[in-house]
């Protein structure tokens, strides 16, 4: 479960509370760089470490470009590298989201060891999600901004 707050547009920060691993670690995200029309945005963060980790921190910066206009499609890709605390080492991350309708989207994530794919459901600042975590373990997620 995430709590986070918009501090301004391009900035982000909350708490997350993963019962797995019985920990709460802090959430941020600053959007260092707005994606245009033809260039990427470019976001750093720190949140828990890898899904399936019993502690640990991690620290990312990660590019991502929404490709529908190119491509015809709702798709918008991401990669990045990523530092967790638990494994000690950085690791190559990314991602895609595709949006299905405008609140029901899917984001198929690889946090450098193992693919995770999400169907999301998200209403005013409420987002529901169902997780099948390693590609095997079904979860859900809840997350509400503010």
């Amino acid at each position: 479960m995430t709590l986070t707050r918009n501090i301004f547009e391009n900035l982000s920060a909350g708490v997350e509370w993963n019962p797995y691993a019985e920990q709460v670690s802090p959430l941020a995200n600053w959007r260092m760089v707005s994606e245009t029309d033809t260039g990427p945005a470019v976001m750093i963060g720190t949140s828990s470490d890898r899904i399936g980790t019993p502690s640990g921190q991690s620290f990312y910066v990660t590019v991502s470009k929404d490709v529908s206009a190119w491509l015809g499609a709702p798709i918008a890709p991401y990669v990045g590298v990523a530092y967790g605390t638990y494994e000690d080492r950085a690791r190559v991350i990314g991602g895609v989201n595709v949006r299905v309708t405008g609140a029901v989207s899917s984001l198929i994530l690889f946090d450098g060891v193992k693919v995770h794919p999400t169907v999301s459901w998200s209403r005013d600042h409420h987002t529901i999600s169902f997780v099948l975590a390693h590609a095997t373990d079904p979860g859900i997620s809840y997350s509400v901004g503010f």
